[in-house]
């Protein structure tokens, strides 16, 4: 384990490292214990560099011995790497060392996973594999050989010779360490090709474990639509001969572009209609989607050093989310991206844990792998895109792709493309990069004889790492609709950028109903909502998809808070508004779905604090609760019609309009299930044919406080499936009365099958309690206590895991004195605990410290 006291790390500091690499040859001679790495690596002065130090990356390595030119040499090693005198001209340097794969609990590096061999790499994973400049910026050609008596032997790029017991692999694409991937074992593969728009033909390979082979059929399908839909729209064609994808179990993220062999989280690959939900297959297709965009966005062109993190992952986020809605719905995936960025980045933005989507320091990057450099970096690409056009979007792309194939590249070099393209300066919406802070819009609005004026202002808060914000560039996209409901303006992109800015609407003939904000134009934070008559009159009647589902979304939040602060009564212009959005058979059946959702729990905490009240989880609850009992009794009439409509006769599929289908369908159930105390739940858990129908019945029953039967029913039927029982440990903590929540996870955490060191099973525990808003919030503490248990036991064993898993307590200020003074406890139980990785000490420190 690293020392958990590291030195920050500065982008004002960055220097190129001292040398080029030409060329590595690295040799593999796996074994469980103790395999080798042989080592053959061609260094040159770099002339750019200005510090000629050569530094080699290394963690828990044993050397055995090292070269330079074929003379033995001694260097210097420490703690993070080695040290040695080389020439000044071009060299070769040779070592081989030993690393213990089955020892790597921590999955960074080469480790054991069910007795294969996989790798992770990024960010810093390399250097536990072999002494390399392990920092993105050096990028070369890798040729591979792995000696092993493993039925498949896998590495980056295109395969070379192979016979019994070695395979060997040809890069020809210069990429860093990071992208370096190697997997051997007992693997079986669903073969597919593909043929580029060139003519070029690809073997494209899912390798699994034999027993899941049935279960790879949608991720090839993924792959195969992810492939052509990068040639269509940003004309972006596959490089090598093979796409080889891998599942793996024991993995700390969802999947990993590695050029030429991803290596995924078993859990977002493999699939069938019978273990997997819908939300499974579509979050399958857009995370196989999201790696395969990277060979362009983050392969061959990568980042110069990890502040620029986001240029790769904010942009590939942006693409996926454009395949998702060109593949299903893109109101309905916009609104959900929306829900997401809210409940995760917002609270990330305005708490402890708050940096710019390009940050100016870190300890350990590995924290860095946050909501703000993904989503938010997704927003801020989207916002160039809408400010641009798409057409200029378009060149801009082909630019970069164009003047910066091969390069590692920073924000400054991605926005130089587009000033070149446009004429446009940019320098001041550059501050979406380095400024901390959701921004908060005001708007008033006047009205004169045929003139309509709207006045906007911007603020941001201050913090550390943005002392003094500045104005930001503003995308804000407008329309106007007439008293009667007609749209008389349509909308249009008003670009904002003075701390406070008038725009003006001539010619109209009578005062419109404005509409601000469509499509969610930036990530921002709306104040002042419009009068209640006016959102909703949007509910009814707004063009714009998002902003009809924003304005109920914010009578239910108004609603909801009224009913948590004041013991207001459900709001019946909220109920009346759903239930006529419910019963509109024109409208998307995922959309419709949506409509019925309330505001997250945690999301209306985070409004009541910020309004200058202290939320009470159980008060949100019992709120929340009311209002869906309410809802259910205002829209009983359609329950039973709506049910009946929804239900799919057609054999199964995961498209969109069949997942909407069963969305609506399982929204119904769940409103039926407060008037009849899950009776139907019941018949649809014994009639269902699939894992989404079978799910949301069993959801229902515990929601209900009922399905004891079924949970043991489930358990019987799916105790040899590893995913699906990740499923059921979550489902009854998610579901669990906050009273009861903590209890049933503890109890949980001592079941035979719950292994804390898996992070899938980890999570569906742990996060499923996390998720559970007052019942981890819970008056007594329990649920804190638990986890900073449970986190002081995995620390040793997987630090990554652990510290996101801190990111739970990241509002704790949010809260009364009782529940703060118990999260503090927590935290500083969590800090005292001796030999705390540095990953988890930074996080930890910096939250305690808020």
């Amino acid at each position: 384990m690293r020392d958990a006291a590291p030195d920050t790390v500065y982008l004002k500091d960055y220097t190129p490292f001292g040398y080029e690499v030409e060329s590595v040859h690295l040799t593999f001679d796996l074994d469980p214990a103790r395999t080798r790495v042989t080592s053959r690596i061609a260094f040159r002065p770099n002339p750019g560099a200005t510090d000629p130090t050569f530094f080699l990356h290394g963690e828990n390595l044993a050397l055995i011995e090292a070269r330079i030119d074929g003379t033995p040499v001694t260097p210097t090693i420490g703690d993070s790497g080695l040290t040695c005198d080389v020439p000044d001209a071009p060299f070769v340097w040779e070592a081989v060392v030993q690393i213990d794969p089955a020892a790597n609990t921590a999955l960074e590096g080469l480790y054991m996973s069910g007795g294969m061999y996989c790798t992770q790499c990024e960010a810093e994973g390399f250097r536990k594999i072999t002494y390399y400049p392990d920092r993105p910026d050096v990028m070369a050609v890798f040729t591979v050989r792995i000696n092993g008596p493993h039925p498949v032997l896998l590495s980056n790029g295109n395969p070379g010779k192979s016979g019994e017991g070695f395979a060997e692999w040809h890069d020809p694409w210069p990429k860093p360490a990071y992208l370096f991937a190697l997997v051997a074992g007992d693997l079986v593969a669903h073969s597919d090709s593909f043929t580029t728009v060139s003519g070029h033909d690809v073997a494209l390979n899912i390798y699994v474990r034999a027993p899941d082979l049935n279960k790879c059929a949608f991720g090839m399908e993924a792959l195969k639509k992810s492939m052509r839909w990068d040639e269509d729209v940003y004309g972006r064609e596959y490089d090598l001969k093979v796409f080889n994808i891998v599942a793996v179990d024991d993995f700390n993220m969802g999947a990993m572009e590695n050029k030429g062999l991803n290596i995924f989280n078993s859990s977002v690959v493999l699939a069938s209609p019978e273990t997997s939900t819908d939300m499974n297959f579509e979050r399958i297709e857009a995370i196989i989607a999201h790696e395969y965009f990277h060979n362009w966005t983050g392969n061959r062109i990568t980042c110069r050093d990890w502040f620029q993190l986001c240029l790769k992952e904010g942009l590939t986020v942006f693409r996926d989310a454009e395949f998702t809605a060109d593949m299903r719905s893109a109101p309905v995936k916009r609104i959900t991206d929306v829900i997401d960025l809210r409940a995760r980045q917002f609270p990330e933005d305005g708490g402890p844990l708050a940096h710019p989507v390009r940050p100016d320091s870190f300890q350990e990057i590995n924290n860095f792998y946050t909501a703000t450099v993904y989503e938010k970096g997704a927003e801020v690409i989207g916002m160039l895109k809408r400010l641009v056009g798409p057409a200029a979007y378009a060149e801009a792309l082909d630019l970069y792709f164009a003047r910066h194939d091969g390069q590692a590249c920073t924000i400054e070099d991605w926005l130089k493309v587009f000033e070149d393209v446009t004429g446009r300066d940019l320098a001041q919406f550059k501050r979406w990069y380095s400024q901390a802070g959701t921004p908060r819009l005001t708007v008033t609005d006047d009205w004169d004889a045929g003139r309509y004026t709207l006045h906007f202002t911007q603020t941001l808060a201050s913090g550390p790492t943005t002392p003094d914000p500045a104005p930001q560039v503003i995308p804000i996209d407008v329309g106007l609709l007439s008293p009667d409901g007609a749209e008389i303006a349509a909308t249009c992109t008003l670009e904002m950028t003075g701390a406070s800015q008038s725009f003006e609407f001539d010619g109209l003939a009578q005062r419109p109903v404005p509409s601000i904000l469509r499509g969610f134009s930036a990530p921002v934070i709306l104040d002042g909502a419009p009068a209640r008559a006016h959102r909703a009159f949007l509910l009814a009647h707004d063009t714009d998809p998002f902003n009809r589902w924003e304005a109920g979304r914010s009578l239910a939040r108004d609603a909801l808070i009224a009913m948590a602060t004041e013991g207001a009564a459900p709001d019946p212009a909220y109920l009346d508004g759903v239930a006529a959005v419910l019963g509109d058979d024109a409208l998307d059946p995922a959309y419709r779905a949506l409509m019925l959702g309330l505001p997250g729990q945690s999301d209306l905490a985070g409004a009541i604090a910020d309004a200058g009240g202290t939320p009470d989880p159980d008060s949100i609850w019992h709120a929340a609760e009311t209002m869906k009992t309410a809802l259910a009794e205002r829209v009983a009439p359609l329950l039973s019609p709506l049910l009946e409509a929804t239900e799919v006769v057609a054999p199964y599929a995961p498209d969109a309009a069949q997942s909407g289908q069963r969305a609506l369908g399982g929204a119904v159930l769940a409103l039926m299930s407060r008037r009849d105390g899950g009776a139907q739940a019941a018949r649809q858990y014994d009639s269902a044919d699939n894992m989404t129908l079978q799910l949301s019945a069993l959801s229902c029953l515990l929601a209900a406080g009922a399905g004891d039967a079924q949970v043991a029913a489930f358990r019987a039927q799916w105790q040899a499936d590893r995913l699906v029982m990740d499923k059921w440990f979550a489902l009854q903590v998610a579901q669990a009365a906050p009273d009861r929540a903590a209890g049933v996870a503890a109890a949980l955490t001592g079941d035979a099958d719950f292994n804390w060191k898996n992070p899938n099973r980890f999570r569906s525990v742990l996060g499923g309690l996390v998720m559970n808003h007052a019942g981890f919030h819970a008056a007594d503490g329990a649920g804190y206590t638990l986890l900073a248990d449970w986190l002081i036991r995995l620390d040793p064993v997987n630090p990554q895991t652990t510290a996101r898993m801190c990111a739970a307590f990241q509002t704790w200020r949010r809260y009364d004195p009782e529940r703060r003074e118990r999260i503090a406890a927590a935290l500083d139980r969590i800090a005292a605990t001796p030999g705390l990785s540095r990953d988890t000490t930074e996080m930890v420190t910096r939250i305690r410290g808020a």
